[in-house]
């Protein structure tokens, strides 16, 4: 009697404790793909003369510092301080997703050589096929044929969007600049290759380390932050000519940015720690709707009738994943 007592006055409670999860998990992830998805916008709002006005390694900065401050406030009010006095063993492995995303900054840059921006834009979609073999392989998850079918879908959904967004029939270029526009090397394929492969490995490598140590995520995402700044930091002070201040062009949208994207690092930590970095890739797939609806209502773009496609496709991925 005390058995069956105790499983049923606890079935509703441990219902309720559920429901609140899903809602905050929803709101979470809400507010990630909404903040994703204002990114490029906020960027283009900024622009003078069409180009943008303020330093981009400088805003990284600002960025990771940001994470950082917001990490130690959290440590020192809900934990102890001391616990910053780790061993280097324990440090080091945090110095790797702050290398390998710089690197992949600056292979961004260096693959504009080898081809135009449009077609990196289509081709960076194979990074949700490169974490999903990553996650299985290195994590030791495995997934089940509609959830890999669901994430093919995604990357399809990806790369339709990608091409719904693409000017390709324009009269006013001549042929040597419409060849000009869209073009790819050999050389730009293998790039786009291990860009795709280092974005997959550093959200693998960062879930991996987040869940295997035992230690709160504020105090980790100092380790994290603290690499991030200065790894950040030598690039823009290596990268910058002396003529733009470091806070030169800034403006009010300019530090939506930095707030946003810095909140959206923090909310991503929690996802990796608590979560997948599968559920990273669904969030960044949806923010390319919001980013679409926002350059829509604040922009003026046009929208075609090909954004219904990658929308129902992406519907579809989750459904078919999360069922």
């Amino acid at each position: 009697m005390i058995v069956i007592h105790a499983v049923g006055s606890g079935s509703p409670s441990r219902h309720r404790r559920r429901c609140m999860k899903g809602v905050r998990w929803g709101v979470l992830l809400g507010l990630m793909v909404l903040i994703y998805g204002s990114h490029a916008p906020l960027i283009a709002l900024t622009k003078v003369d069409g180009q943008v006005p303020f330093s981009s390694s400088s805003c990284v900065v600002l960025i990771e510092l940001t994470k950082l401050l917001v990490s130690l406030a959290t440590l020192l009010l809900t934990g102890d301080l001391s616990a910053l006095h780790a061993p280097l063993a324990l440090v080091a492995p945090y110095a790797v997703p702050a290398l390998l995303y710089a690197f992949n900054n600056n292979l961004v840059v260096l693959m504009q050589v080898y081809m135009d921006p449009s077609s990196f834009q289509v081709l960076s979609n194979l990074k949700i096929a490169s974490t999903a073999l990553l996650y299985t392989s290195c994590l030791g998850k495995r997934l089940r044929s509609a959830q890999w079918l669901a994430l093919g879908i995604l990357m399809g959904a990806g790369v339709c969007h990608s091409y719904s967004s693409l000017d390709l029939e324009d009269s006013g270029q001549t042929e040597d600049q419409a060849s000009s526009r869209l073009h790819i090397t050999a050389w730009g394929l293998v790039l786009v290759l291990v860009y795709c492969f280092i974005s997959g490995l550093a959200a693998v490598y960062t879930e991996r380390v987040l869940k295997s140590q035992r230690l709160p995520l504020s105090l980790q995402n100092v380790y994290l932050y603290v690499f991030g700044v200065a790894i950040n930091l030598v690039s823009h002070l290596s990268s910058m000519g002396g003529e733009q201040g470091f806070l030169e062009g800034y403006s009010g949208a300019v530090w939506a940015i930095v707030a946003g994207q810095a909140a959206n690092g923090l909310l991503m930590s929690i996802v990796l720690k608590h979560g997948s970095g599968i559920t990273r890739l669904f969030v960044i797939s949806c923010s390319m709707l919001v980013n679409a609806l926002l350059s829509w209502a604040l922009l003026g773009l046009q929208l075609t009738p090909l954004f219904l496609l990658p929308t129902s496709m992406i519907g579809l991925a989750a459904y078919l994943y999360y069922r």
